[in-house]
């Protein structure tokens, strides 16, 4: 079973799920993992459900009335964002347990509303079967570069044999 961050990481770069999902942290001093965790701590006080943990899978940011809440720094992955969301109001379906999303950026101040439609059903069950498939390789995909690579955790692991071109 798959787990929100490694859906964010599917959309986000297929290299940093495998590497993630293998056990290869490189986020734990990051800066940006860092100032996420402390987000998290701060954000929202008066919720009273915040990290919980759902049938050992899967960890939400936060639960309200009738919605889920996930609490991001910047809408920078807003797409990654959306799709890790729609994984947690699909796998809470699955639960019989109905809710609509709530992912709240905070440094902008601004929070999107996700609804789980049968088109996006389809579309995290096509990306869990992808993100198997990811795991299954005997060594990491191919290093792909993007814009965002030199703010990644992983950057000097995927970049350490590139040289100074």
């Amino acid at each position: 079973m798959a787990s929100g961050v490694q859906m964010h990481y599917y959309k986000v770069c297929k290299r940093k799920l495998w590497l993630f999902s293998k056990g290869i942290g490189m986020e734990e001093e990051h800066e940006r993992v860092i100032e996420g965790k402390i987000l998290h701590e701060r954000a929202y006080p008066r919720l009273n459900e915040r990290e919980i943990l759902i049938d050992d899978t899967f960890k939400l940011d936060a639960l309200e009335e009738e919605y889920v809440r996930e609490i991001k720094i910047s809408s920078k992955m807003a797409e990654a964002d959306r799709f890790q969301m729609l994984y947690y109001l699909y796998e809470l379906k699955k639960r019989g347990i109905h809710k609509k999303g709530l992912i709240s950026y905070t440094k902008e101040r601004k929070t999107e509303e996700v609804i789980l439609t049968e088109e996006d059903e389809r579309k995290v069950e096509k990306a869990l079967k992808d993100i198997y498939q990811i795991l299954q390789l005997p060594s990491p995909p191919p290093l792909k570069k993007l814009s965002y690579c030199s703010k990644c955790a992983y950057y000097e692991f995927c970049y350490a044999l590139e040289g100074d071109e």
